[in-house]
């Protein structure tokens, strides 16, 4: 099974971003997802941003991701 994960843009380069998940940051090739900002959140999935995602969703997903990693 596969699984992405929302995070949020925290800065770009080129195409690739750096997306802080939970705390963690990640680098994401943001091809896929060319309008994406700084500030946006995005679905990563193999090292793709796969899909811009808008704040509340974002928000509703990480907090029931958070509520696994604190188990």
């Amino acid at each position: 099974m596969c699984l992405g994960v929302p995070g949020k843009i925290i800065e770009i380069k080129g195409t690739v971003a750096s997306v802080d998940v939970l705390g963690v940051k990640k680098r994401a090739n943001i091809t896929l997802t060319p309008h994406a900002n700084i500030g946006d959140y995005v679905i990563i999935h193999a090292g793709f941003a796969i899909e811009v995602l808008d704040t509340e969703k974002a928000a509703q997903t990480l907090s029931l991701l958070a509520g696994f990693v604190r188990q």
